[in-house]
C-alpha cells in the first residue's frame, strides 16, 4: 500500500511538473532513492554565445552547462569552492581518468593532515566514478556519491557532480573541450 501511495505521489509531482512547465522533464527523477535516476541533470535553453561542446560553470548557480547545438545544453547541479577556495577562468580539459586515484595536495595535506599521502581509485575516493582534469591546475570535474554536497559551496575548489552526472558529462566530453568557469 505504502509503494502505491509514494508512486501515486511520484507520478503527481511528474504530471504538475509538465502541466507547469509545458513540457516532461529530460532526466529519469530518482523518487525512491534506489539509484540509476538523477534529479540533478536536465535539458535546457541556453542562449548564450558559447560554441557546443564548451563546459560553462556558473559557481553562483552551482551549475554547469554542457552547451550544446540550437541553444540548448545540458545542466548539471554542482558543487563547488567553499568560501575562500572560489576560482573562476577559461582553460581546457587536459586529461579524464574512470575510478581515479587521489593525491591531495600538498597545502590541503598540511590544513588537513590526516589525510593520506594517496587513495587508490573506488567508491570511497573523494574524486568518484570519473575525473576530467582542468589544464595543469590542482582542480578538476569529478563525482561524488555525497548528495547533500550537490547545490552547496563545499569543496576546496573542484566542481563535483554526482557520480551518474560525472559519468554521463565524461562520455560527452572530450580532452581538449573548452571550460569557463564564472
Amino acid at each position: 500500500m505504502i509503494l502505491r501511495q509514494q508512486f501515486i505521489a511520484a507520478f503527481a509531482v511528474l504530471f504538475s511538473f509538465t502541466l507547469f512547465a509545458g513540457t516532461a522533464p529530460a532526466v529519469a527523477f530518482d523518487f525512491f532513492g534506489g539509484g540509476g535516476g538523477s534529479a540533478t541533470r536536465a535539458n535546457v535553453t541556453f542562449k548564450e554565445n558559447y560554441k557546443p561542446g564548451t563546459i560553462v560553470v556558473k559557481t553562483k548557480e552551482r551549475k554547469l552547462y554542457l552547451v550544446q547545438k540550437g541553444g540548448k545544453a545540458i545542466m548539471y547541479r554542482v558543487g563547488v569552492g567553499r568560501p575562500g577556495f572560489e576560482w573562476s577562468g577559461k582553460n581546457r580539459i587536459s586529461r579524464k581518468a574512470k575510478w581515479p586515484g587521489w593525491t591531495p595536495p600538498a597545502a590541503m595535506r598540511k590544513r588537513e593532515p590526516w589525510l593520506p599521502a594517496y587513495m587508490k581509485g573506488g567508491i570511497d575516493n573523494p574524486l568518484g566514478a570519473r575525473a576530467l582534469y582542468i589544464g595543469s591546475t590542482l582542480y578538476r570535474l569529478h563525482g561524488t556519491n555525497k548528495r547533500e554536497s550537490i547545490g552547496k559551496a563545499v569543496s576546496a575548489g573542484c566542481i563535483r557532480l554526482m557520480n551518474a552526472d560525472i559519468e554521463d558529462l565524461y562520455d560527452r566530453v572530450k580532452v581538449g573541450a573548452r571550460i569557463v568557469v564564472l
